[in-house]
């Protein structure tokens, strides 16, 4: 099943497909490889946000050129002029890493929704918890860790590649064949996901080419909410040196009708060859 350059890779007791998406029967696991790679080398974070009297600010044009370039994220709540517009969470998970460095065991909570023209204090003191708060005292996002830390800006700079890119193709690469075996999907009309927490385990730190491996996706339904459970791999040289999970909840599930979502992934789809055409 290729969408726009990228390819899934499904392992299921048949290959039936209907209008390209496997029936819900059919699906066993899913594993996601991106073949659209984020470069590092030309990833310039300063590019995606400001400073403003000590602040850290992120404009509407910042965080959506983040989404689509950096991340493969075409959610149209990040263009920036979405009435419903907010940062990409995966901004602000970059934006921490940057500021504080890469720790051996991280888990980022996201509490609030960034929109426009809120200002983010990141505290200058590197402690074990760390509260990303607004003006408005509103805490928008909470950093735990431990163990060892790396500032190594190539590494920092790679593993940030490697987790946006990984991270914007949930939908609807993941998340698609997950609310099929659930008979569940989003309202099209207006899809609500919102990004509640992530985690990663390092073994080490000298790593060279971190590459993120989807190992294990669950979706549990809860009436009309559910929530997403993406577990992955981090590996070095095909080594595994590290593991994660990125966990998410749906609101206003419905009934699974099939073509609606192909008419989802199609509007999806082609915001993404609008864009890079």
């Amino acid at each position: 099943y290729r969408l726009s350059g990228e390819q899934f890779h499904w392992k299921s007791d048949s290959s039936v497909k209907l209008d390209g998406i496997i029936h819900p029967q059919h699906v066993i696991m899913c594993s996601y490889r991106s073949l659209s790679r984020c470069h590092y080398k030309s990833m310039n974070l300063r590019d995606y946000y400001f400073e403003q009297n000590n602040r850290t600010c992120i404009s509407r044009q910042q965080a959506s050129d983040f989404a689509k370039n950096i991340a493969n994220d075409f959610n149209p709540i990040h263009d920036p002029d979405n009435k419903r517009f907010c940062v990409p969470g995966d901004l602000l998970f970059a934006l921490g890493i940057h500021r504080y460095g890469l720790s051996q065991q991280m888990r980022f909570n996201f509490s609030g929704l960034v929109g426009n023209g809120v200002t983010l204090n990141f505290p200058e003191a590197d402690q074990p918890s760390i509260s990303i708060t607004g003006d408005n005292n509103k805490t928008y996002l909470s950093i735990e860790k431990s163990g060892d830390t790396s500032h190594d800006e190539k590494l920092v700079q790679r593993l940030i590649c490697n987790y946006v890119t990984f991270s914007g193709q949930t939908f609807p690469h993941i998340l698609i064949p997950l609310m099929a075996e659930k008979s569940v999907m989003i309202n099209p009309q207006r899809p609500l996901i919102i990004y509640e927490s992530m985690e990663i385990d390092l073994l080490r730190l000298d790593i060279n080419e971190p590459e993120l491996v989807l190992s294990h996706s669950s979706l549990d339904v809860n009436g009309k909410r559910g929530k997403v459970s993406l577990s992955f791999s981090i590996k070095d040289a095909d080594q595994i040196v590290g593991s994660g999970k990125k966990n998410m909840v749906l609101s206003g599930l419905r009934p699974y009708d099939e073509e609606q979502v192909s008419q989802l992934v199609d509007i999806y789809d082609g915001r993404k060859r609008a864009y890079t055409a």
